[in-house]
């Protein structure tokens, strides 16, 4: 008698003959189907197998190499799934059979759908003169000669667009009538634009017009104007807010921005959200109050400068004073919308109202007058200028903890002031703990300087520019960079670790907050990291000159001052 184990090996090859019986009446029956690409694009080893002569032998052999491997399962899988299409793909085509012809493709045609062309051609309005289509007789060639020109004649270059297109220095297209993406006389210099007329863009974006020749492969959009963001406006005046997202900016999946603005005393109204809430007073002064999940109220005042943090689902209200408000409101999902706002009032009216009665331990009748539709940003009754008479406290009392101060007064902490660069300053949990997984630095650069060379190692980085004209060359390894401009009201987006810069390339100050999803405000310099390496290492890697390595910094500049004139490229003078 066999042993148990012989048993069990013996069942396994009546289980493998099994499935070879069934492998070649399947290859018999579905030959054709076998063949074809779409089941060697899952099988490829098929093709191969395939190639011998067809035959019942070779259908047992291709089964028998088969069955060892996992795949044959997926195949009769297939085959099968395969077998039951067949009856529906032929219905569908008996169907198509019956119905008359509606398209007669030539010989060699591509079998793409060609719709019917309507015989029947609309009225124009009897005041109307010409024809809306040509006849046959412009069809091919027509023997006429070439006519028409491409040449643009009398343009005007900016100083610095001759210049090598490497050195990337900056154009100012501010006053030319017609900008041409020219730089350089050779390689990749571009040539005349003869139309049509994008001017008004282009003289807004020269790096992205006539780009440095340094930019090289492809990046994602990295820039996005708020002022192509839909405007949601208030009721009666009262305010406004558009916003900025991974739905206009695909690439900013961490963090997304809303410009809120709130007309003197009105209200965004109560309302809470799934994301963290981080929000900059840019002017104006406005009152917050939220109450936390212990039941704990806050209440505060803050004015331009200053900076709050509501954490996700926390319930909150916002109201401008007497002068009214614009604020940054920055939150730490990319994919946040302001449209999904959790409001007060519609939350009210998606709940019947007996329950609303029952909650509120009052009579339904006194619900009468709550609004029919939600509010958003409104109107509102003057707050009162002592604060106290708003402060209203339960059994659990106020926000204690120093990560549920949730307002911090940013406006009066005197910052880092680098002479000839500019000033910086930081806010993260370090200083206000509430803010748990956002920090900012309020970034000012003088004309002619940048934010140094650098990458953030843990983030990426979110920006906004509040004054000034700016521009950011952007690398993602192995070999791609992109340059940006950027101006008032702009977003900017980089990606973690993606090496960046930040320089004024205009007259005026450049005023930007930079935005981190951490808990702290870090990044890698460039220069520092250079002055920190071994010396030969350096050298060997980079062929630097003496001079460059003896001047390499071993502290963090962060700002780096520079010369007005942007065509100046000796920068070993001071500014």
């Amino acid at each position: 008698m066999p042993t148990p184990k012989s048993k069990k090996r013996s069942d396994v090859h009546t289980g493998r003959e099994y499935i070879c019986v069934i492998a070649i009446s399947l290859l018999g029956k579905y030959k054709d189907l076998f063949q074809t690409r779409y089941c060697h694009d899952r099988f490829p080893y098929l093709k191969q197998l395939w190639s011998l002569q067809s035959s019942p032998s070779t259908a047992k052999k291709i089964s028998l190499v088969m069955i060892f491997y996992r795949e044959l399962v997926c195949l009769l899988s297939f085959l099968t799934l395969s077998s039951l299409a067949v009856p529906i793909g032929n219905e569908k085509l008996e169907r198509n059979e019956k119905r008359s012809p509606q398209n007669v493709y030539p010989q060699g045609a591509s079998d793409a759908v060609v719709l019917d062309i309507p015989t029947a051609t609309a009225v124009p309005p009897p005041s109307a003169s010409g024809d809306l289509y040509g006849d046959e007789s412009l069809l091919g060639y027509d023997g006429n000669p070439v006519s028409g020109s491409a040449v643009v004649e009398d343009y005007e270059l900016v100083p610095g667009q001759s210049a090598d297109a490497v050195e990337g220095i900056e154009l100012d297209f501010s006053e030319v009538e017609r900008p041409q993406p020219i730089r350089g006389t050779s390689g990749r210099s571009g040539a005349t634009d003869p139309g049509p007329d994008t001017s008004r863009y282009d003289r807004l974006n020269s790096d992205v017009f006539a780009s440095p020749a340094t930019d090289t492969g492809g990046l994602d959009q990295l820039q996005w104007p708020m002022g192509l963001s839909h405007n949601r406006l208030g009721l009666e005046r009262s305010g406004w807010a558009r916003q900025q997202n991974a739905v206009n900016l695909p690439a900013a999946t961490e963090m997304a921005g809303v410009d809120l603005r709130l007309s003197p005393n009105a209200y965004r109204e109560m309302h809470w959200h799934q994301a963290g809430e981080w929000g900059y007073v840019f002017n104006g002064s406005i009152r917050v109050a939220l109450v936390n999940e212990a039941g704990q109220s806050y209440i505060d005042d803050i004015n331009a400068g200053d900076v709050w943090y509501f954490p996700p689902g926390v319930p909150h209200s916002i109201q401008a004073f007497e002068q009214g408000a614009e604020l940054l409101l920055v939150f730490d999902d990319g994919f946040f919308s302001e449209d999904d706002t959790s409001l007060v009032t519609e939350m009210f009216l998606r709940n019947p109202r007996s329950v609303l009665a029952k909650d509120l331990q009052t009579d339904i009748s006194k619900l009468d007058n709550i609004p029919t539709d939600q509010l958003y940003i409104f109107p509102g009754t003057p707050p009162p200028k002592d604060i106290a008479e708003q402060n209203t406290t339960g059994p659990a009392g106020t926000t204690s903890q120093p990560n549920q101060q949730y307002t911090y007064h940013w406006s009066q902490q005197a910052p880092l002031t680098i002479p000839e660069a500019g000033t910086l300053k930081i806010v993260d949990p370090t200083t206000f703990p509430a803010s748990a997984d956002i920090s900012a630095a309020l970034v000012t650069l003088q004309p002619g300087a940048m934010r140094e060379l650098h990458w953030h190692p843990h983030s990426d980085e979110w920006n906004f520019f509040l004054k000034g004209r700016a521009r950011i060359t952007i690398y993602v390894a192995p070999s791609s960079s992109q340059t940006f401009d950027y101006g008032p009201g702009d977003v900017g987006y980089i990606p973690l670790t993606f090496s960046h810069y930040i320089e004024n390339i205009g007259d005026e100050e450049v005023v930007l907050l930079e935005m981190l999803k951490a808990p702290k405000f870090e990044d890698i310099s460039v220069s520092q990291w250079l002055g920190l390496t071994p010396r030969q290492v350096v050298k060997d890697t980079l062929n630097l000159p003496d001079e460059v390595l003896d001047n390499l910094p071993k502290y963090k500049p962060y700002l780096i001052s520079g010369p007005t004139n942007l065509t100046d490229t000796n920068y070993t003078k001071p500014f």
